[in-house]
């Protein structure tokens, strides 16, 4: 037989009574603790106070450890960049950083504070909690970090199949959109220092023909989306750039562009700084995964460009000095580096070299695997002199456009000359005319350069011919002589 509903009625009362009665006393102690009890004792009673909330509830929690064993707990690192987008406007205690080499403030949760985050209609609870314990014999660490995580147990393969792993997913990206991009130099101890790249070029501001631009923007995403494949078919992330072309055509501004557009540091690797392939190969394994190897120069940096047989190479040693035999980085470890075993060390890696004059490279160079893409820097074009006009001068037309453009097809002129006469003046009429006068002369000069090069030319062949003819006069010469001491 039931109870009367009074009896009920009056349990009920008692139980919520008793449940009011220990919620006020928690919150009583939790006064009474900010208020007069040192921080340490403060964390061990908000812990138990939430234990004893949590024992009358349907939520589960997930710890979230700062380190797994001696190393970092990704999911944690993930969980303190994903958490700054998602800071409530009414959060009482926030968390603001700027590391001196960084350009963006930094926004995150404080200790003990608490963020509510909804994914697929689910609702998550994050508390970021600080422990400080004092040292002890077998325990130097005096604090500990941690996330809980709570939300309800009936979510828990939502939260372990999906949530966390979008976590990781969101954090990486929103890591590389905040990444304060760095450019690396080789330093007196042979070790990478870095100052912050604050280069401003852009896809959108290279003078470059738009074709071939859309052509590297296309292939630049192929790569960033093609992890899986590189790893089925058994090949290392990496794609290697050839940027080749005269000086001034803006070879280092597509690299610095190709940076800005991918999230990567630079790493700027001067191979006459290097003494043997094992310095090579520390540094290359100190370079980080989503970065830009630069090599510049190639032809001139080291005699990369010929391989010569033991006799000629012998020959050439004994001309050199012990100060000019310095650099011993061969070809084939340079080449180890490119596609051998050590260019697993890392994923997601661009490798460019650049250089003024590509016939001088040793074909092994330029196979495909190592330089999956030869770009030619050329001279300026009309389609690279409009975006220069419209950098420098914000002009997207103009009336003395179509004959600077006719000179320029014309013309052999490097983007960095026609920007040099773009910046003579801010008035577009005077700047135009200013390139227009320096177009006439240029190709004047390029014409004379080309009649020198033609006479000079021309001189040598008849040198040439007449050297010849020496020698054959001088072997009928020697052939009369012995022709007269055989008739004596």
């Amino acid at each position: 037989m039931a109870p009367p509903i009074k009896s009920r009625l009056a349990s009920t009362k008692t139980i919520i009574s008793a449940l009011g009665t220990a919620a006020a006393t928690a919150m009583v102690v939790r006064t009474i603790s900010q208020d007069y009890l040192p921080s340490e004792i403060q964390d061990y009673i908000n812990y138990g106070l939430k234990k004893f909330v949590r024992y009358f509830s349907t939520e589960v929690t997930m710890v979230i450890n700062e380190y797994v064993g001696y190393g970092n707990n990704a999911i944690y690192d993930a969980a303190l960049v994903y958490l700054e987008s998602k800071i409530a406007s009414n959060t009482s205690r926030l968390r603001v950083s700027k590391p001196e080499e960084e350009n963006n403030l930094s926004l995150g949760m404080e200790h003990n504070e608490e963020v509510l985050d909804i994914f697929n209609g689910v609702q998550f609870n994050w508390t970021w909690v600080r422990i400080v314990r004092a040292p002890s014999l077998y325990n130097h660490k005096t604090e500990s970090r941690y996330f809980e995580l709570s939300f309800n147990r009936k979510h828990a393969d939502e939260a372990l199949k999906c949530y966390l792993p979008f976590i990781l997913k969101e954090a990486k990206v929103q890591k590389q959109v905040n990444r304060t991009l760095k450019l690396f130099t080789i330093d007196d101890d042979k070790t990478w220092e870095s100052v912050v790249l604050d280069h401003p070029s852009t896809f959108e501001t290279l003078a470059m023909d738009t074709e071939l631009k859309e052509t590297v923007i296309r292939d630049l995403d192929m790569f960033l989306k093609r992890r899986e494949k590189y790893r089925k078919i058994g090949k290392a992330w990496k794609r290697g750039y050839l940027l080749y072309g005269p000086p001034g055509t803006g070879k280092s501004s597509l690299i610095a562009a190709m940076a800005n557009y991918l999230k990567f540091n630079i790493y700027d690797l001067e191979l006459t700084d290097l003494k043997c392939n094992s310095e090579l190969r520390k540094l290359l394994i100190e370079t980080e995964n989503r970065s830009i190897l630069v090599v510049e120069d190639i032809d001139c940096s080291i005699e990369l460009h010929e391989r010569v047989s033991g006799a000629k190479a012998g020959k050439s040693a004994d001309k050199k000095s012990k100060g000019e035999r310095a650099s011993k980085v061969t070809l084939s470890g340079f080449l180890n580096f490119i596609d051998g075993l050590w260019s697993s060390c890392g994923d997601e890696r661009i490798i460019i070299f650049t250089t003024n004059h590509k016939e001088k490279l040793d074909p092994a160079l330029l196979r495909p695997g190592r330089m999956d893409m030869h770009i030619h820097m050329s001279y300026c074009t009309p389609c690279g002199f409009r975006i220069l006009a419209n950098n420098y001068l914000e002009v997207e037309d103009h009336k003395l456009f179509g004959e600077i453009e006719e000179l320029i097809r014309t013309t052999e002129v490097t983007p960095a000359e026609v920007a040099e006469q773009l910046l003579q003046s801010d008035d577009p009429d005077v700047s135009l005319a200013s390139l227009i006068s320096f177009l006439h002369s240029k190709r004047k000069n390029n014409e004379e350069a080309k009649n020198k090069t033609k006479d000079k030319k021309a001189t040598e062949e008849v040198a040439e011919s007449v050297s010849q003819e020496d020698d054959e006069d001088d072997k009928d010469n020697d052939s009369d002589d012995e022709d007269d001491d055989n008739d004596e």
